[in-house]
């Protein structure tokens, strides 16, 4: 079942690189108390992640701060130093966490998992993005299969 506005984050670690090796985080300690805009797609790397989406709240972040949110993450089923290599080629610095849900297990318990396997890819994150107030899903922007329009940070603006 795909997680909806008003489910609660599922509990679950994720993977992030920092400046001495990767991290890990309780998505719990990520959300809770904060007001949360978060991301996700299908790979690192990928054409329309990195042309688009990760510029999309690259170029945003000051305004999506100035409306009230503490953190941006950027979700996607890859492994902490494909994260923090793709956030270094993109520059993003504090302003994006660069989370990275290697197993997809986070993924598949928000029922937001994509397989990718004929395309070579494997298990993936599709593309969405929530706001997610103290653990708490108030909006969820859900793409269609191969589609980026809703999921952006201008469209995340206009909903806050």
């Amino acid at each position: 079942m795909t997680i909806k506005p008003g489910d609660s984050i599922p509990s679950a670690t994720l993977f992030m690189m920092g400046a001495d090796g990767p991290t890990s985080s309780a998505t719990n300690d990520l959300f809770k108390g904060k007001k949360v805009a978060m991301f996700g797609l299908p790979g690192a790397f990928t054409p329309t992640c990195s042309a688009k989406h990760v510029p999309s709240y690259l170029n945003n972040a000051a305004a999506l701060k100035e409306k009230g949110i503490d953190n941006i993450i950027c979700l996607s089923v890859n492994d902490a130093f494909v994260m923090g290599a793709w956030g270094k080629e993109h520059s993003v610095g504090d302003n994006i966490i660069m989370a990275g849900d290697g197993n997809a297990l986070f993924s598949k318990a928000m029922g937001l998992e994509l397989d990718l396997t004929e395309h070579g890819m494997g298990i993936r994150c599709q593309r969405f993005s929530m706001i997610v107030d103290d653990g708490v899903v108030s909006v969820l922007n859900h793409e269609p299969p191969g589609e980026y329009r809703v999921s952006s940070a201008e469209t995340m603006l206009d909903q806050l």
